[in-house]
């Protein structure tokens, strides 16, 4: 292989209802709990759970992206493969379901009577927001 040729990556989209996309793509951006990664060809092996985020796939250096609402990522050298609780492309993500979750999570919240109960649902709630910024970016950065 030419030192300048991407190894493309097999990556596999799956949620309880479909196969939600499966290609070859030259690289693989996913919402790890610990933070976004990207995955390209030869990566090591890693398996990590996600937070609710969106996956960017890059494909002949055209990006397309699918929301996941949680779930698992599985990095072998066999691909990526990602069972997620809920999974779509960005043009079905519709913001409005973020911003009820916005609103469940701050009356949560409100009734919580211990710091553990306080402190997980003020981390819960700042999840839902930080992903309504990532979706206000996308739609902003015309990058579906």
């Amino acid at each position: 292989m030419a030192q300048d040729e991407k190894q493309e990556i097999k990556i596999e989209i799956v949620s309880p209802e479909n196969l939600v996309f499966s290609e070859a793509v030259s690289s693989v951006t996913v919402p790890g709990q610990e933070g976004y990664f990207t995955v390209m060809g030869e990566h090591a092996p890693l398996m990590t759970t996600l937070k609710p985020g969106f996956i960017s796939v890059e494909i002949s250096g055209e990006t397309q992206t699918f929301y996941v609402q949680g779930g698992f990522a599985d990095i072998s050298p066999d691909g990526v493969t990602i069972l997620a609780e809920e999974a779509k492309g960005s043009a079905d993500f519709a913001v409005s379901e973020v911003e009820a979750a916005i609103v469940e999570a701050q009356a949560v919240l409100d009734n919580a009577e211990d710091l553990a109960e306080k402190n997980h649902a003020q981390n819960t709630l700042d999840g839902w927001k930080n992903l309504l910024l990532e979706a206000a970016q996308l739609g902003s950065s015309g990058s579906h």
